[in-house]
């Protein structure tokens, strides 16, 4: 059940783990020549259930050339391995903001307080914790006894003068701030800057008729500061942090391709690997049967020899075993959604849930719910989390059964046509949907625009 949940590189990194631990086991890379990561079509795949059989030591000690287990009939070259890993260059954001320090003149207590709050800004670029609490662990944990005033000090003199501009703030408001401030001055920066100062709340909320006449400022004026305040960063450290750590690379699991008018479904070959038992170990074991003398090392040495054995083939047949469990889950979604892996249209998307998989192919909830829940699966139409392909159900106004995927995209495509000066409420989008023929209550309309993560009317309203 572990290896099935499991996504490609995982596997892969558990599967080198074994082979490192068991020198029973052993890869057959070097025969294969295969250029494609897929091959495998689940026609191919066999369906035969694999029993883990009791080693006998006998059986490795035949004539016969050494037992190899295959997996798959097909794999990649050792060129091919680790081509499209993704690396990391260059320093990361905490070592650039240290590194920066060294410019400024700061004496023992200050570059120590400076070091403190470097290491304390995350990876957004914001220190979130009170002041005092700052005082308290430079105390404790650096032997460093200062005080709030020269906290803030060092705070507001050298790490709001990092870059990223903006790094170091303790909120939104402040990182707004320090980003305008550190602009050329105009009118409508120094008007940006009064508003964040004593307006925060009104201009977040979008209370834009309440702005005008607070600063007694006309439409025009303030559009050009929400322009102005638009260009900022909100998260002056995620970008950087984002551009030197090593990025997640999805490798798809399973491939369908459309041959001749026929869905065609292949499992990655990064699952499909060929093991055998290790030529050396059974060596070891026939040099133990022809030997005239057993003492116990011998025999201390056979017993462990037989532990990596039963292991090696016991790790064999689990893989088989995911390798099938894979394939089987996968072609019976692909046959539930073949009129949307078809087409493509996200509104062919039947209702499906675990269940439905799972008594299809005579297997627990659990098992569907771990290959859904961490696999990918590569379309003509992109790469797609197999999760997505799972929704509930819900009746239109003929009475039949549509997946609530269908629902939530047309909610995404009428707010995406919305008149953004005046968004509809959650009351007219339930009417909207209503007269399109989804029946949908105000309530469900609001959970369904949060699952979008998008906001309410009012914070959807542009000037």
């Amino acid at each position: 059940m572990k290896l099935i949940q499991l996504p490609t590189q995982a596997f892969e990194e558990r599967l080198k783990q074994e082979i490192e631990e068991n020198p029973a086991l052993d890869t057959g890379k070097e025969n294969f020549d295969a250029d494609d990561d897929f091959s495998n079509e689940y026609e191919d795949a066999g369906t035969e259930k694999i029993e883990a059989e009791d080693i006998n030591i006998d059986e490795y000690l035949s004539d016969d050339e050494v037992p190899n287990y295959k997996t798959q009939a097909n794999n990649y070259t050792a060129d091919d391995d680790e081509k499209n890993i993704p690396y990391a260059a260059g320093t990361s954001f905490h070592q650039s903001l240290v590194s920066q320090l060294n410019t400024f003149n700061l004496n023992e207590e200050e570059r120590a307080i400076a070091d403190f709050l470097v290491g304390s800004i995350d990876d957004s670029g914001y220190i979130r914790r009170e002041i005092i609490d700052l005082v308290d662990d430079l105390a404790f944990t650096a032997n460093v006894f200062t005080t709030e005033e020269k906290v803030l000090q060092v705070l507001k003199k050298v790490i709001h003068n990092l870059d990223p501009t903006g790094v170091g703030a303790r909120d939104l408001k402040e990182c707004l701030i320090i980003q305008l401030k550190a602009k050329e001055t105009n009118k409508h920066r120094e008007l940006a800057i009064d508003v964040l100062e004593n307006a925060f709340d009104h201009f977040v909320k979008k209370h834009y008729k309440k702005l005008q006449e607070k600063f007694n400022i006309t439409e025009t004026e303030l559009k050009e500061i929400n322009t102005e305040i638009s260009k900022l960063n909100p998260k002056p450290g995620g970008s950087y942090a984002d551009n030197n750590k090593i990025a997640e690379q999805i490798v798809p699991d399973f491939s369908i391709k459309i041959i001749d008018g026929e869905l065609d479904l292949t499992l990655n070959v990064r699952n499909a690997p060929e093991l055998h038992i290790s030529a050396t170990y059974n060596n070891m074991l026939k040099g133990y049967q022809e030997s005239n003398k057993k003492n116990k090392a011998q025999k201390d040495a056979v017993f462990f020899i037989k532990q990596k054995l039963d292991a090696a083939k016991w790790f064999i047949d689990a893989i088989k075993q995911r390798q099938q469990t894979l394939l089987v889950t996968m072609n019976t979604i692909m046959h539930y959604q073949y009129d949307y892996f078809l087409t493509g249209d996200e509104r062919r998307l039947k209702p499906m849930i675990l269940k439905d998989i799972a008594d299809k192919i005579n297997m627990d909830v659990s098992t569907v719910s771990r290959v859904a829940n961490s696999k990918y699966v590569a379309t003509p139409y992109g790469t797609k989390r197999i999760k997505e392909f799972f929704s509930e159900s819900m009746k239109n106004d003929q009475g039949e059964d549509i997946s609530t995927k269908e629902i939530k995209k047309i909610l995404e495509n009428v707010i995406a046509e919305e008149d953004k000066k005046k968004p509809l409420t959650d009351e007219k989008l339930s009417t909207i949907l209503k007269d399109k023929g989804y029946p949908i209550a105000r309530r469900t309309i609001a959970k369904y625009r949060e699952q979008l993560d998008l906001p309410v009317a009012r914070l959807r309203k542009e000037i």
